[in-house]
């Protein structure tokens, strides 16, 4: 299913004073959530096995949220192979979603906003070679031609 919710495409999305992030439903998932719902009203549990490091932690966070009312529900199973014995024992021991993982995520995608919000056009405008491998750093250098660039052919035998 991967994510659910971002911060918006066309806005800041970040208050500036707070740095509390606005999140929406991204675009063409909006089914899913509503099947999601529907489903947590029917179950006793709900089970998130999303990836173990902090952007799946998120993700977790992000569908307990938008379960609202049937948020209690929710339960953070791990298991590092898909197999029936690893899968069982990560339903007998649920855990909650951890929000030192979920606080790391949030503020690495609210810095990536404000940075790209705020700094991109001023490096654009200002910087040919930027520190960072973001749109930002990789416009102004491939845009403009290198005298010494050379078209070579190359094959590999793999």
């Amino acid at each position: 299913m991967g994510q659910v919710r971002d911060l918006p495409k066309s806005e800041l999305g970040v208050d500036e004073k707070t740095f509390e992030p606005t999140y929406e439903v991204l675009e063409g998932k909006e089914k899913v959530v509503s099947e999601l719902k529907a489903a947590a009203k029917k179950a006793d549990a709900v089970f998130i096995a999303s990836d173990p490091d902090r952007e799946g932690e998120a993700i977790g966070w992000h569908v307990m949220n938008l379960l609202g009312g049937e948020s209690k529900k929710v339960r953070r199973i791990l298991f590092h192979e898909i197999t029936k014995n690893a899968v069982l024992k990560a339903i007998n021991n649920p855990t909650m979603i951890d929000m030192n993982k979920v606080n790391a995520q949030q503020a690495r995608r609210v810095l990536d906003r404000l940075v790209g919000y705020k700094l991109s056009p001023l490096l654009w405008d200002k910087c040919a070679i930027c520190p960072r491998a973001s749109s930002a750093s990789t416009r102004k250098p491939s845009s403009r031609p290198t005298k010494s660039w050379k078209e070579k052919r190359r094959w590999s035998a793999s």
